[in-house]
């Protein structure tokens, strides 16, 4: 037991927070722990004692700050400049567990677990030579940070210092060259090419969902989207962003001499048995081409729909849906929500060799076999709507389109449902009784809505809680209220948080699944958008047959212990009453 220690536990005590025999028992924990494990504990174990009885690292750190007249702060909720993070170094951001959150030329304000280790405090200011400001953040969450802004930049960095370590600026120019440049270099010693081979592999490595390389003023800045969060690595020097440009561009068979407009390819690679497809974007902007990268894994068509976040209950109304033999059936959501796995694990699950399945496609983001997957080419009149026309004469029994965008699109896939096919799409709205409004906004008759359209399935993605490390845990009550958690759902629940770990990269979760809200159509709705009720009253009634909102399906995924309150919050609107 060290001092903090006994000050957090006394203070606890002092404010009615725990009893002193719940102190004690933590005390005699601690010291089982450093005597199992050989060695002094961290605070971290402190707080998992603390948590275990029912009061969170957050309330311990309010506590702390009001006893020490300092503020406390969320760390989820707060961005570090990246002026702070330069002036604080890794070294001391890990050694002291502290971490920087604004920065000035004569102060510097950190995120500090303990107020009480004032030489930790005198070090930093004496080594930054600026005053410090202290504010009050659990240790664990300190960690968490310190692993997502310094961790992940430190990924690669040494072997991106042992590439360009002894490269010339002009070695990199002559890679620009479609030939590959210098005669006498091969390609696999070429430094460009490794570096970008090395970005893959380590995206593919940490299972990003996207590579981003963006040029700033002063950097080139990359960045790997995991689990739909950004973070940033290790960056390459900035007068090397035209050759590694340069090189994409050459891998994705994209135009390099063209730098003024957008510009789409594609990268195929295989990473040991598994056949890996980038699809590649190019924008132009102030400094430079920007370049993203999105990883598309074959792996994830052959997903089961459970995988995919659905409940049994909602899996059979999904499956009967996908097997009807005519009408639309419409996925929507914001980009990077999820609608294309969803609608080609849907068309994976009926693929038979008794169908014929035809997509539209703007791109065919995954190869499938069994299915006649057409581009969209619009430099050469091949629109959706003019791909959709020639696909009905191939007579197939399900069509699937990429996105309805326009009128003509959505008339011909509504004709194409009304004479015998089934019809699979994506439509781009808040929920999914508003696809509803959206089909009459872009001017489908309400009729013809009525006639065709089967079911809408609205859906967000949130991140997965880590399985190889989670743990009991207990909700803020405020976060449970907001979410409308009744007092007889928290008695059955199996509420669950990730410690981090080695898998989930500290982060405590791993992978994402989804949270759905399935609006069927059923006689008196069909009534109801014939006679052009307000989406109000379209939303109300299907509530009352039963519909689930994707708040109330993902608080059933948080009850179940697949997810977290603060995931569920950030990824839907509040219901209205």
């Amino acid at each position: 037991m060290n001092t903090t220690d006994d000050f957090v536990l006394q203070l606890l005590v002092d404010k009615g927070v725990i009893n002193d025999s719940a102190s004690n028992d933590i005390r005699s924990k601690l010291k089982d722990f450093v005597a199992d494990s050989g060695k002094s504990h961290t605070q971290t174990k402190l707080e998992e004692l603390i948590d275990a009885l029912g009061t969170s690292p957050m309330q311990v750190s309010k506590l702390l700050a009001d006893e020490f007249g300092m503020d406390v702060v969320d760390l989820s909720e707060v961005r570090a400049s990246n002026e702070a993070l330069e002036v604080l170094s890794h070294d001391l951001a890990s050694k002291y567990k502290v971490f920087p959150l604004e920065v000035d030329e004569t102060e510097i304000q950190i995120a500090v677990c303990d107020p009480l280790d004032i030489d930790s405090i005198d070090t930093i200011s004496h080594v930054l030579k600026r005053s410090i400001i202290c504010r009050v953040a659990p240790e664990s969450a300190i960690l968490n940070s310190i692993h997502q802004y310094y961790d992940s930049a430190q990924i690669g960095a040494s072997e991106v210092d042992d590439i360009f370590s002894d490269m010339q600026v002009n070695d990199s120019e002559a890679l620009i060259l479609p030939n590959g440049g210098d005669e006498d270099t091969s390609e696999e010693e070429a430094p460009i090419i490794r570096f970008v081979h090395m970005v893959i592999s380590e995206a593919l490595k940490r299972r990003a969902s996207d590579i981003h390389m963006e040029p700033l003023e002063k950097r080139f800045r990359i960045r790997y989207r995991i689990d739909g969060v950004l973070h940033e690595v290790e960056n390459p020097p900035k007068r090397l962003q035209p050759s590694i440009v340069s090189r994409i561009k050459l891998m994705s068979d994209v135009s390099i001499a063209e730098k003024r407009v957008p510009q789409d390819g594609r990268i195929n690679i295989t990473v040991g048995a598994k056949a890996i497809d980038l699809r590649v974007s190019t924008l132009p902007t102030a400094f430079g081409e920007s370049i993203v990268m999105r990883i598309l894994d074959k792996e994830g068509l052959n997903l089961g729909l459970p995988q995919l976040g659905f409940f049994s209950d909602d899996q059979a109304t999904f499956e009967r849906i996908i097997a009807m033999p005519d009408g639309i059936f419409l996925v929507t959501g914001p980009t990077g929500s999820g609608k294309s796995t969803t609608l080609y694990s849907a068309l994976n699950h009926i693929n038979h060799p008794d169908r014929k399945i035809i997509t539209v496609e703007d791109p065919v983001e995954y190869e499938m076999v069994g299915i006649n997957q057409v581009q969209v080419r619009r430099d050469i009149g091949m629109t959706f709507s003019a791909a959709l026309r020639s696909m009905l004469r191939q007579a197939p029994n399900i069509i699937m389109v990429g996105e309805i965008r326009d009128r003509e699109t959505a008339e011909i896939a509504v004709n194409a449902s009304l004479t015998g096919h089934m019809v699979f799409s994506t439509l781009h709205t808040n929920d999914a009784p508003s696809a509803v409004s959206r089909l009459i906004d872009i001017g489908i008759k309400p009729f013809l809505v009525s006639a065709s359209l089967r079911a809408v399935l609205a859906q967000r993605l949130v991140r997965r809680i880590c399985p190889a490390c989670k743990v009991p845990h207990e909700p803020d009550e405020k976060l449970l209220k907001s979410l409308g958690v009744r007092p007889d759902q928290v008695n059955d629940a199996n509420f669950m948080q990730g410690n981090g770990c080695a898998k989930c990269n500290s982060t405590g979760f791993r992978g994402r699944v989804g949270i759905f809200e399935m609006f069927t159509m059923s006689e008196e709705l069909q009534q109801m958008v014939y006679e052009e009720a307000s989406l109000v009253s379209i939303r109300n009634k299907s509530r009352e047959m039963g519909m689930r909102t994707m708040r109330e399906d993902g608080t059933r995924k948080i009850l179940a212990g697949v997810t977290t309150c603060e995931e569920v919050l950030h990824a839907t609107v509040s219901d209205p009453l």
